[in-house]
């Protein structure tokens, strides 16, 4: 029997505008926070149009992991509306969130930060991301979500 490894395909980075967190609330075990998503850009090689100023990321954090459930809408270049659903999971090391906190870049090799994703669009042009795996490897800029998402094959 042969071993199959899966590949990816870089289709497009997402650079998402978000507003500061809202916290909901802690209790002993999890921290849950909102944060808005209040537009960005699409740029790649299959998808480029803009992240629209609808959608939030609920996170929450249980000890040192993040949860994340982000929903949002881009609209492409063409005009085509598409829903997205994003969720994923983030943990750094302590010198990378110090860097962080200090206003430091980090690359997504840095820290565990990858998201899987689920689009939906009526648009015939933009079927193919309804009918594949998407994976996200994320970082954070100032006031921005960068993500880079590949197509898993």
């Amino acid at each position: 029997m042969s071993r199959f490894e899966p590949g990816l395909e870089f289709v497009f980075e997402l650079k998402v505008a978000v507003a500061d967190p809202v916290r909901v609330g802690r209790t002993d075990s999890e921290d849950l926070n909102v944060t808005p998503i209040v537009g960005g850009t699409i740029d790649g090689p299959r998808l480029t149009g803009r992240v629209l100023p609808v959608g939030a990321d609920w996170w929450v954090t249980r000890g040192a992991t993040t949860q994340l459930d982000a929903r949002y809408l881009i609209e492409a270049e063409d005009g085509a509306a598409i829903d997205v659903v994003n969720r994923g999971y983030w943990h750094a090391g302590e010198d990378v969130e110090r860097r962080l906190h200090a206003g430091e870049r980090v690359g997504e090799d840095e820290l565990y930060y990858r998201t899987a994703f689920v689009f939906q669009t009526g648009a015939a042009a933009h079927r193919w991301l309804t009918e594949a795996q998407f994976v996200g490897y994320a970082r954070p800029e100032p006031g921005h979500v960068v993500i880079r998402v590949f197509r898993l094959s």
